[in-house]
């Protein structure tokens, strides 16, 4: 049975962190992480509002290769990160034990919930964190069957989450919309194009998981 483990851990406690650090500070939400050979090719959302000192100072730091932006949309775009050698850290440790990655942003301090195919996995992944003194902190560890007993979480991220909950309990879904988007993102105190990019993404895995999932199972 597969699991899920939640954890946080401070950006400079590993490669991919200490790089998208900055200066600027913004907001960057890993989307996978595609092996390729003996490297591992992080494609990474960011957000905010000087995406070209932050492809700068990313480019700028030694294990970096290359900086590529895919797509761009409003105030955030997708990159991604060629590595010069390969990192042998958290994202290392992700990769060998075959690890999902669920959810992963942040900035200064990163969330991850990431699942495993059994608790082998996830005890491998343990000993790797403890054999590199990689700081974790752990949330939580559950199965999906201990999730279906509180509810449907659909992969969303704890932002997607908390945005798509608020437009809908002030009506943004209603016709006429009984707000803006101005307000919402003023109340979540994050810039409009950020608040509409989280919703856009989070209806979007809403979709994926309820329709291409139902679809897949009448196949």
């Amino acid at each position: 049975m597969s699991v899920v483990l939640e954890f946080s851990i401070p950006a400079r406690e590993f490669t991919l962190g200490r790089v998208l650090a900055g200066p600027p500070a913004m907001h960057c939400e890993l989307e996978r992480i595609v092996p390729t050979g003996d490297m591992m090719m992080p494609f990474v959302w960011v957000t905010g509002d000087d995406h070209e000192a932050f492809a700068e100072s990313v480019r700028e730091h030694e294990l970096v290769e290359e900086l590529l932006i895919l797509d761009a949309v409003g105030e955030s775009a997708l990159y991604r990160i060629e590595w010069t050698e390969v990192p042998t850290n958290l994202i290392d440790g992700i990769v060998r034990t075959d690890a999902v990655v669920l959810q992963a942003l942040g900035n200064e301090t990163w969330e991850f919930r990431l699942r495993f195919p059994d608790h082998d996995g996830l005890s491998a992944f343990h000993n790797f964190v403890v054999e590199n003194d990689i700081p974790c902190h752990i949330e939580r560890t559950y199965t999906l069957a201990e999730t279906s007993k509180s509810g449907y979480r659909f992969d969303l991220s704890q932002e997607q989450r908390e945005a798509l909950l608020l437009a809908l309990r002030r009506g943004y879904f209603a016709t006429p919309s009984e707000v803006t988007l101005d307000e919402l993102a003023d109340e979540l105190d994050i810039t409009r194009q950020a608040l509409s990019d989280r919703i856009r993404r989070g209806n979007e895995q809403l979709l994926r998981k309820v329709l291409l999932s139902a679809v897949d199972g009448l196949g």
